[in-house]
């Protein structure tokens, strides 16, 4: 183009001009610019990172990950200080040494282990209130940031907390690190629940004072180096055992008005002989004069607790919030677990049970939709940019057992698939050309140029065979029935993501259309072989552009209006499903939100009267659970199949997710026994369960956020390669890659 002159003279570029016409010089000495991850990989991939992270969380606060189950046998004792081995049950350090101390006479520091226990502890801490006793808990970090409003209690009612360690593991096995890492995380949980540091700490496994040995002693003396007071005990319960009442009160009296720390439980299993011997216990030893103190009042020191503030209060207070957000998360997980369990089996069954009725009920002998059909079939064939597959259909059509007149809408292809079908030069075949419109525009244009009453949908990369358009049309012998689903086969299954979707198609489409033909609610016809009565769809208007699920749209909407829309099994259509992931991404991304935009549309059925009203009551609710809900929610068996592999009971998850392939391998063959389908492509069923079920996942997921988000999802067109035939059809001719045929 001439550049604009004013005088005489070229014109100034503009500013954006000249910025428009240096950037790729600016790019090009940037270097190559960087892609950005797609929303649509990105969103899933932060949700499923976010989910894994609380499941994490989670097994870690409930000792499934990083737990040290192990216990330290007895050993020599030659390098423990026999000061401490004769000393009192309170270890300290002081200036540099390491020191015992023994709890007065007539005093008795109670202590529980291994809680806060939300069974127990409150009933510990009623008795203790009852008899206006205190004593100190020693908490484990996994239970205190579990349970932190029973520690909270703990404090607020004057009893003191220890230090127990986050997850129980014997000292003897850990590092210092993991000593380290033991004590603060207990301290932030601690922090988080009440607000308070503690310098109390009791060692997991531990006894009395002269039971340490070489082994046990050492992380102990750490332990006293980092300031902390070391608590054993000199009466021991034994309760854990669950020895009797009598039996608890008898070991936890100390002789002859000695001070004495008890050692009980408050967590760990069934507690109630501890409550009740508590309860006798108390007001038993106060009537001998003995009190019931904490720790440091006992020894007349300040109190073990100091109030936290600022960072590490927050951080506490944080760490408390996350944890019960991840037991929360795991809480919702199970729920959708087990409603995505009842939803699979009740559709399979559903499936089983229906399927196996519609078919004996189609296949009987005398079985007839009423009068045969014998009059003539309009054929449309919507089509933009189908050079490579539209001879073939046109072909195939060609071959039909019943009269047709075939009409190709061309939607403003720019590839010539108009001008291939007008040089095949066959009779009954007519193009009609418009501007590219969509496919719900080109499906109405052929509406409206139709001679016949009935008329047939097919996509332009579909094939029929001979008998396929006589099935098609039979069940119209039925006044009631307004449309027919055909039988949607995938022609191009040789490749492994071909034979997925081939899986998918004969379980979860072909058994589905039978289910709900004989429910009355079809969902969906297919637009690669569906047939409606002209009647029955110029009263709503025709085809809707309304969703991108034109197919589904249409269909509700001749349920609402009352009309029969049924199944024909013999009706198969061959189509060419795609061939790549980004391919398959793309269709089922148009699919699941198109479905979800008719879903929407037609919501109001469920308030609805007659036909409408039963639909929306009936159809709509299937349609939400087993094409919407379920898909969303059925990754959760994979997500907790890794999560029990690793943390969880092995053998256990292992034979679950083995039981679930198996059901679904035995609902698997017997639809493709069903549909007279060879059994060998069912050998990829397990990858499909682990790897396809995962993409259809985050499509469908991706569609739920463009759904909440307003967002909108232009018509996307895939990339054909003409492969697909039928069987008993001839070909067309394979052309060459350069012989192209001029634009149309």
């Amino acid at each position: 183009m001439t550049p604009r002159t004013t005088h005489g003279r070229t014109a100034p570029r503009s500013r954006v001009a000249r910025q428009r016409s240096a950037a790729p010089r600016g790019r090009a000495a940037r270097g190559p610019r960087k892609r950005r991850l797609p929303m649509r990989y990105l969103l899933p991939s932060l949700l499923l990172a976010a989910i894994m992270a609380m499941l994490m969380l989670r097994g870690y606060v409930h000792s499934e990950i990083l737990a040290d189950h192990r216990v330290a046998k007895p050993a020599d004792y030659d390098k423990v200080p026999h000061r401490i081995l004769d000393g009192g049950p309170v270890i300290q350090g002081t200036d540099g040494k390491i020191n015992t101390v023994r709890i007065p006479h007539r005093k008795i520091v109670l202590t529980f282990d291994d809680g806060p226990d939300p069974t127990w502890t409150p009933k510990v801490l009623d008795v203790l209130k009852k008899h206006h006793a205190h004593a100190v808990f020693f908490v484990t970090g996994t239970m205190t940031s579990r349970y932190p409003e029973l520690v909270k209690r703990m404090v607020d009612e004057g009893h003191e907390v220890g230090v127990h360690t986050f997850n129980h593991p014997d000292l003897a096995f850990q590092s210092r690190s993991r000593i380290n890492w033991e004590l603060s995380q207990t301290q932030l949980a601690i922090a988080g629940a009440a607000g308070v540091r503690t310098s109390l700490f009791r060692p997991p496994y531990s006894s009395f004072a002269d039971a340490f040995d070489n082994k046990s002693w050492p992380p102990t003396e750490y332990v006293a180096s980092l300031g902390y007071v070391t608590v054993v005990n000199n009466r021991d319960s034994e309760d854990w055992r669950r020895p009797g009442v009598p039996e608890i009160i008898r070991r936890a009296t100390p002789h002859d008005g000695r001070g004495a720390v008890v050692l009980m439980h408050d967590s760990g299993g069934n507690r109630a002989q501890t409550v009740a011997a508590l309860d006798r216990y108390l007001p038993a030893m106060q009537h001998e004069g003995y009190t019931f103190d904490n720790l440091t009042d006992a020894l007349g020191k300040p109190s073990a607790l100091t109030p936290v503030r600022g960072l590490d209060l927050w951080k506490g207070r944080a760490w408390v919030l996350l944890v019960a957000l991840a037991d929360h998360t795991a809480d919702v997980l199970v729920v959708c677990l087990a409603v995505i369990g009842v939803l699979v089996i009740a559709r399979f069954v559903m499936m089983l049970v229906l399927s196996g009725s519609h078919a004996r009920r189609v296949r009987r002998r005398r079985f007839s939709w009423g009068p045969p059909v014998t009059e003539p079939v309009s054929v449309l064939v919507p089509a933009f940019n189908e050079a490579k597959c539209i001879e073939n259909t046109v072909r195939s059509l060609m071959g039909s057992d019943h009269p047709v007149e075939v009409i190709v809408i061309d939607d403003g292809s720019t590839d010539g698939t108009a001008r291939i079908v007008e040089d095949m030069r066959l009779p009954n075949v007519r193009v009609v050309r418009q501007h590219n419109a969509g496919k719900a525009a080109a499906l109405n244009r052929g509406l409206a140029n139709a001679r016949y009453d009935l008329v047939v949908m097919m996509d332009g990369d579909t094939v029929f065979e001979p008998s396929t358009v006589r099935e098609l049309v039979q069940p119209f012998g039925d006044p009631a029935v307004g449309a027919v689903a055909g039988n949607a086969k995938v022609g191009n299954k040789d490749s492994l993501i071909g034979a997925w979707q081939h899986i998918e198609y004969v379980i979860g489409f072909n058994l589905d259309r039978r289910m709900y033909d004989v429910l009355r609610c079809m969902p969906t016809i297919p637009g690669a072989v569906g047939a409606f009565r002209r009647s029955a769809l110029e009263p709503i208007g025709g085809m809707s552009d309304d969703t991108l699920a034109e197919d589904t749209d249409v269909t509700m909407a001749l349920h609402r209006a009352g009309w029969r829309v049924v199944y024909a099994e013999n009706a198969r259509a061959w189509t060419e499903a795609p061939e790549t992931v980004q391919q398959l991404w793309s269709q089922r991304y148009r699919w699941s939100y198109g479905t979800m935009q008719a879903i929407w549309k037609h919501r109001g059925a469920v308030l609805d009267r007659g036909p409408s009203g039963r639909f929306g009551r009936v159809g709509l609710p299937f349609v939400s659970l087993f094409m919407v809900l379920a898909p969303l929610l059925a990754p959760l068996i994979d997500l907790f199949f890794v999560y029990g592999l690793v943390f969880g009971p092995t053998g256990r998850t292992l034979m679950a997710w083995l039981g679930i392939l198996l059901f679904q391998a035995v609902c698997a063959a017997y639809a493709f026994r069903l549909d007279r389908e060879p059994m060998h492509h069912l050998i990829s069923l397990p990858l499909q369960q682990i790897m396809y079920r995962q993409l259809m996942y985050v499509v469908l997921l991706q569609s739920w956020i463009t759904a909440l988000t307003g967002g909108r999802l232009r018509w996307q067109k895939l990339r054909r390669t003409g492969v697909v035939e039928a069987p008993g059809v001839i070909p067309a001719p394979r052309r060459r890659a350069n012989d192209r045929r001029p634009v149309g």
